[in-house]
């Protein structure tokens, strides 16, 4: 006698140990609506119906009659069947969450190619900007070529005339230099003809 009651008080602490750990979120499985008793099992009172993929509160389980007390969204606690719910949210609770999820990525994305249509846009420009200072920068660059083209062509007649300017004074200078040197040799000849020439006395005294 002990015995047992030492074996129903074990069975009693591990039921509620397990009822503690058992309350979890629990939904009404999508293809049906269940009627809900009062005790677990049919032989209980009807005490109302859920509705397909509704969320409920799993409070404990009876393993003998495999029924499972839930609360529902009313505060109610009552009985179904463990085989009428579902670990994972149903598609009535899943359909309008994956249809906000698409809207957002659509949303984003519809941003992202605004975004992008935007710095194309202004990448475009910049290009185009790039492109332009890159030709004036040339054609700068070509005239600035053009100028010491001509610079350069300019020095070389400067420095040609500067050669026949050079080449003219040396002439001149040549021609000077003959000029007073013949003047010179001339006057040198012409000097002792025109001068008298004394007597030589000495030889007389």
């Amino acid at each position: 006698m002990q015995r047992l009651r030492l074996t129903y008080f074990i069975v009693l602490i591990f039921g509620f140990i397990f009822a503690v750990h058992a309350e979890d979120k629990r939904y009404i499985s999508d293809e049906l609506s269940t009627y809900v008793h009062r005790g677990p099992g049919t032989q209980y009172r009807i005490v109302g119906t859920l509705n397909a993929g509704e969320e409920v509160t799993l409070l404990t389980v009876d393993s003998a009659s495999k029924y499972g007390q839930i609360r529902d969204a009313k505060g109610r606690e009552v009985w179904l069947p463990m085989n009428l719910l579902s670990e994972t949210p149903s598609l009535r609770t899943q359909v309008p969450k994956l249809e906000q999820q698409v809207k957002n990525l659509t949303d984003k994305l519809a941003n992202i190619d605004e975004s992008w249509s935007k710095r194309t846009a202004e990448m475009q420009q910049k290009v185009a900007a790039s492109d332009s200072t890159i030709n004036s920068l040339r054609q700068e660059n070509q005239d600035l070529k053009n100028q010491l083209i001509v610079a350069q062509k300019k020095v070389n007649a400067v420095n040609l005339q500067l050669d026949d300017k050079q080449r003219t004074i040396i002439l001149q200078w040549f021609l000077y230099g003959g000029g007073v040197a013949g003047a010179g040799l001339l006057v040198g000849l012409l000097l002792p003809r025109l001068l008298p020439r004394r007597k030589n006395n000495r030889w007389m005294n």
